[in-house]
């Protein structure tokens, strides 16, 4: 009997149990073989959740960061033979901005059923705490380094997003920064910015701001993990087009100090 692929969230930031329902744990401590994206990690994320184990015996394959497809057929077929297994990334959900997404699609030519297990997705986390539309939105991943290049898609976001879209996209770490502030300069006064920095974290702050309010801040940002999105006032066309009132502007507490 074929077994189910697992895709098992990973904690963002704080303990998995702050996170990760009970039937999802459950399903994780049950499972003997995982697709790791890192396997040192995943032996750590299992001990820590109280996996049965012992862990060192646990098969736990690690696929990286860019999985290698001519892989996936010895990878996937203990499945066909029954084995549970289950993928787990480093954080967050498997195939949302992380690996898993390419094997899942093997999968389901192979006849194997795929079991999306309840956790963590900064992205969806931050776009629920930004007061922008959750009805059409689109998650872009990183935005070009090259100066110029990241000029010519922040604008191009910017007016993708007036016609209703919410634009999401994350930044390494230590250039938040440089990337809030090249936000500030580019975009128009009233387009809203969400910067949401350790979700579910203990530093956790997602604070929400036009660009005109914005530049009356101190906006240096902590080296943690962080979830940009952007929404543009919608131009009259695009209002009258969708039929929908607008969404109604969702105010947060600023966790930053003024210059």
């Amino acid at each position: 009997m074929t077994a189910s692929l697992l895709l098992l969230p990973n904690r963002i930031s704080l303990t998995a149990e702050d996170t990760l329902p009970e039937a999802t744990l459950c399903q994780a401590r049950r499972c003997r073989r995982f697709l790791a994206e890192n396997a040192k990690s995943a032996r750590a994320f299992l001990k820590s959740i109280g996996h049965p184990g012992p862990i060192a015996e646990l098969e736990i394959i690690e696929i990286g960061h860019a999985p290698d497809p001519t892989q996936f057929d010895a990878w996937l077929a203990p499945l066909l033979e029954g084995v549970a297994t289950a993928v787990v990334s480093e954080s967050g959900c498997p195939g949302v901005a992380d690996p898993g997404a390419e094997l899942v699609a093997r999968a389901a030519e192979l006849g194997i059923a795929v079991k999306p297990l309840v956790g963590p997705c900064s992205i969806l986390l931050t776009l629920m705490a930004s007061g922008m539309n959750g009805q059409n939105f689109r998650f872009v991943g990183y935005l070009p380094i090259h100066e110029d290049e990241r000029r010519t898609a922040l604008l191009k976001l910017e007016a993708e997003s007036r016609r209703g879209e919410t634009e999401l996209f994350i930044e390494t770490p230590y250039r938040n920064s440089q990337m809030l502030a090249a936000m500030v300069e580019l975009l128009a006064p009233d387009t809203r910015i969400t910067v949401a920095t350790d979700v579910t974290g203990i530093e956790e702050a997602i604070v929400t701001h036009t660009v005109r309010d914005w530049k009356r801040l101190e906006h240096t940002l902590p080296k943690l993990p962080t979830v940009f999105a952007m929404s543009a006032r919608r131009t009259p066309q695009a209002k009258a087009s969708s039929g929908r009132p607008t969404q109604p502007r969702t105010r947060f507490k600023p966790r930053y100090n003024k210059s």
